[in-house]
């Protein structure tokens, strides 16, 4: 969560509202792609240096991917990096003539964009994710590709388009069974479309890279790692990674593999070409791994800021997901969920009077009372849907107002106390905890012959599922074996 005040829009209904948190718990950084719309320090997003040569409207798309992405981060060794390859590809596509700059953002998501005026974006958990620069410049050839062909610039004007459409049937169809079918067609175009560009985007981008000298079965391996990654975050947050999701940007992950596959053979042939794997393990040998402690973290249940100086730990059973603009949490699949966020309320204004003051609709005005949460002054009530029910909660901290949003499809009185003893958690962080609460980093280990993958995966501090993860990061399927003196990635404190 951002150290940067939410500012959101009052909700115009409760379903709405129950709808939107359920789907982002489930969905937030689940599912991982391309999309157009040691070292590592964040950088402050104000300061962040304008684009002289972006338009007003892509410097504003500028700003808000690297606010929606907790900022730039700077990795001294990695920049050089990431630009002899851009300038590699570059040499060896259909356009050297295009310029191109890339931004890491300081995200644990696995996900890259480009905008149409050749600015490429990669979050170090990609970084994290990948094990050779080929696997890295398979991603930055694709994203290339679509600059080359169009397709940033083409998605935003499908995107004006849908929104246009949107408009019109929110506020001039009387019929609202017309007006949702417009829109529906609309979404399925641009998600068809979409779904086109991303094979062609493949096609292109093993070609680049393969002339470029680097490996082209490199995109199949890190397609292949991305879709494990996001099989693993699906398992821990207990959603079915079969669920379709018919409108999303992306073809599945195993067409795509089978995809870069096909396009990599024909680029196979008796000379060498580049992984340096070795080299690229020592680049990101200490690479921050998962959230950065100035934007808080998530340790099991717990969540931590220790700029910000609060902790709390969600109920049992609950799986938490940290992002720039909100904690979320679920619970059996989505029965169960909680958010939270932070804004200003004037310190002249009750808190039980800012919980009636039309931020959320539906508020049983019998259930709004104060409370005290560990010395801080709060306010609580409860608020129903037609399907949902919450347990609301604003807690004074400092200048601020943390809101929390439990919200249950059957909140009987136990799960109202497992809410109410999680609320109970939040306090202020000790200086000692402060101290002691160090982000996780990627560490590069040479396997040793007594090694195997059960071994180091113990090593690994991570809260569950310890070989998986290991096999997901260093990109090992179900039956690989380690070999000894090769190197591979675990995450320690």
């Amino acid at each position: 969560m951002g150290v940067f005040l939410a500012r959101l829009r009052p909700e115009s209904g409760l379903r709405r509202m129950a709808l939107r948190l359920i789907a982002l718990v489930l969905s937030a950084g689940i599912l991982a792609g391309c999309s157009t719309t040691g070292p590592g320090q964040q950088t402050a997003l104000p300061s962040s240096p304008p684009k002289p040569d972006m338009s007003a409207e892509h410097q504003r798309e500028h700003l808000r991917i690297l606010s929606a992405y907790g900022g730039a981060y700077e990795h001294p060794r990695l920049e050089p990096l990431l630009s002899q390859t851009i300038e590699k590809l570059v040499a060896a596509s259909e356009r050297p003539d295009l310029k191109y700059e890339v931004t890491i953002l300081n995200s644990p998501s696995v996900n890259a964009f480009a905008l149409p005026t050749g600015q490429l974006y990669v979050t170090r958990g990609l970084l994290a994710l990948a094990n050779d620069s080929s696997e890295l410049a398979s991603v930055l050839s694709h994203e290339m590709a679509h600059v080359i062909a169009r397709h940033a610039a083409i998605r935003e004007d499908q995107a004006r388009q849908a929104a246009l459409v949107n408009r019109v049937a929110n506020d001039l169809l009387s019929d609202p069974q017309l007006g949702a079918l417009a829109l529906a067609k609309s979404k399925i175009t641009l998600a068809s479309f979409s779904r086109a560009q991303e094979f062609e985007a493949d096609g292109i981008g093993v070609g680049i890279s393969a002339r470029a000298g680097f490996d082209p079965f490199g995109a199949q391996r890190f397609l292949t790692a991305m879709g494990m990654n996001s099989q693993l975050r699906a398992k821990s947050a207990n959603i079915d990674p079969r669920a379709p999701d018919f409108l999303s940007s992306h073809p599945a992950t195993p067409e795509r593999v089978n995809n870069a596959q096909s396009n990599a053979r024909q680029f196979a042939g008796p000379g060498a070409s580049a992984r340096d794997k070795a080299e690229y393990l020592a680049l990101i040998d200490g690479l921050v791994f998962g959230e950065d402690p100035s934007e808080g973290f998530v340790r099991g249940r717990r969540f931590l800021h220790p700029k910000l100086g609060f902790t709390f730990t969600a109920p049992d059973g609950f799986t938490l997901e940290n992002t720039a603009q909100a904690v979320f949490g679920v619970k059996d699949g989505g029965a169960q969920a909680l958010r939270l966020d932070v804004v200003r309320v004037p310190n002249d204004q009750a808190l039980t009077d800012y919980l009636t003051s039309g931020w959320i609709e539906n508020i049983n005005a019998r259930t709004v009372e104060p409370v005290t949460i560990n010395g801080h002054p709060a306010a609580t009530a409860t608020a129903s849907g037609d399907q949902w029910t919450f347990r609301l909660y604003a807690v004074r901290f400092g200048s601020e107002v943390y809101r929390f949003i439990f919200a249950a499809k059957n909140r009987t009185d136990p799960v109202d106390r497992t809410f109410r003893d999680s609320i109970n958690s939040f306090r202020r962080m000790t200086l000692a905890e402060i101290r002691l609460a160090k982000p996780h980093r990627i560490r590069v280990v040479t396997v040793t012959p007594n090694d195997t993958v059960e071994r180091l995966a113990r090593r690994m501090a991570v809260a569950d599922r310890h070989a998986e993860r290991f096999r997901v990061i260093n990109g090992l399927g179900p039956t690989d074996k380690l070999k000894p003196g090769e190197q591979v990635k675990i995450v320690t404190e």
